[in-house]
């Protein structure tokens, strides 16, 4: 991403902070996978956000008019001994000549001149909550100005919430992050493609997923999040982890994967026949959840509010879900008393971005959000039958289907940006066949 786009955030958030403030903001720390081996580093979202920068040990500072430069990057110095054994730092220097730093500092410096960047600002932009341990640093930042009242300097009095800005922010894709957010999208989709086109009767759930990671991998992109690899009744459990069982003749196999491409996430499921054919059982339930999805898309259009696509899906599943014989009542009343829940019990879904589960208020006070151009959400509508539901057929039982797409609020409607990600029966199953 160039180096501008952060620089326009910076200058965006500036802004709405106004002359008199700070914004301080670390990065994630490393965290411990067992003993001294470490899980991949991957940085805080709102940091990497404003920064583009990936290292760890590092905290960003906007100061307002400050006249040396307003955005200063605490980081890890350059250290030949250290990069041999771990890989390379930008340093100080590399903040600034790479990376867009007005000033960088050692990040072991950051007590003796941070105290000096907060002296004479009225509010301070911080997330509290987020690290107990930063937390206390920077109270204790605030403090030590505070015992110098005397010799004249003035304290903060005031603490802000920055995430709230930033999110807000983050909500709203510039063109540059939408283009990220379809080439997650197209890698996504193609390892979908390719896991229905490999899949066979006999296979473990953790081949397939090794299929998906193979297509991430090769162009470059780490999962989102970890793979839900669920065959048969195991596509009931919404956040099925184990992906170790065999998949079997006759069942659904439903998988939720997406890419995380340059710090840009997808979150596509589809939900496929094992041995390339639908029973009678499944299609029934699989196209019913397909008409749920695509009256759900059809509802996200500018002005529209958050939750129209869930309404529209619900009313689509509870009246299909009479028709098949699984309730039994008027719709309406059946909608009312949220008798859907058992086969329907999530929403319908979520922000999409930089995270999965991506930032962003659903409601602003108490009403819902109303939908705006640059924003993406997932549209996922599902039904889960477990083995030995009571008073329910058993052709309908251990059959879990959701269908999810990325779906980006334009100008004049939507787009859907895993729409390579083939959903249609006829084409899943020709796709298979072949």
């Amino acid at each position: 991403m160039p180096t501008n786009e952060f620089a326009r955030r910076r200058k965006q958030l500036m802004r709405m902070m106004g002359q008199d403030a700070i914004a301080i903001l670390p990065t994630a720390p490393e965290r411990l996978r067992n003993r001294d081996v470490e899980y991949p580093y991957r940085c805080d979202s709102d940091f990497y956000y404003l920064t583009g920068f990936a290292e760890p040990e590092a905290v960003a500072v906007l100061v307002p008019g400050r006249p040396q430069g307003e955005y200063v990057l605490f980081c890890r110095e350059r250290d030949p001994h250290m990069e041999t054994w771990n890989g390379r730092r930008a340093g100080t220097e590399g903040a600034v000549e790479r990376f867009g730093a007005d000033d960088a500092f050692p990040i072991d410096d950051i007590d003796d001149i941070l105290p000096g960047l907060l002296e004479s600002r009225e509010r301070v932009f911080y997330t509290m909550g987020a690290s107990a341990e930063f937390d206390t640093r920077v109270i204790n930042w605030v403090r030590e100005i505070r015992n110098r009242a005397r010799s004249g300097v003035h304290a903060p009095d005031e603490f802000v919430a920055l995430d709230h800005l930033v999110h807000d922010m983050r909500l709203y894709k510039s063109r540059v992050e939408i283009k990220q957010m379809r080439t997650a999208a197209r890698i996504a989709a193609a390892a979908h493609t390719r896991a229905m086109q490999l899949c066979r009767p006999g296979m473990m759930e953790y081949e397939i997923e090794a299929e998906y990671l193979h297509e991430f991998r090769r162009h470059g992109c780490e999962p989102a999040y970890g793979s839900i690899v669920g065959g048969g009744d195991n596509g009931c459990i919404l956040h099925y982890r184990e992906n170790d069982a065999e998949l079997q003749d006759g069942d659904l196999l439903l998988i939720d994967a997406g890419a995380e491409y340059q710090y840009y996430a997808s979150d596509i499921t589809r939900t496929f026949p094992v041995n390339g054919r639908f029973s009678e059982p499944q299609k029934l339930l699989y196209n019913l959840v397909l008409d749920a999805q695509l009256a759900a898309i059809a509802e996200v259009v500018p002005g529209n509010h958050w939750n129209a696509p869930h309404d529209a899906a619900v009313k689509v599943l509870t009246r299909g879900l009479v028709k098949l014989g699984l309730l039994k009542g008027r719709p309406a009343q059946l909608i009312k008393d949220g008798a859907y829940r058992r086969f329907y019990m999530h929403r319908t879904g979520h922000w999409l971005g930089m995270d999965v589960h991506d930032v962003g208020d659903y409601k602003v006070g108490e009403e819902w959000r109303v939908l705006e151009p640059g924003m993406v959400l997932t549209v996922e509508p599902g039904l889960y039958i477990p083995k030995g539901s009571k008073g329910v057929a058993k052709k309908w039982q251990g059959i879990g289907i959701r269908i999810e797409d990325d779906v980006l609020v334009t100008r004049d409607g939507h787009e859907v940006l895993s729409k390579a990600a083939p959903k249609d029966v006829k084409e899943i199953e020709a796709l298979m066949a072949g």
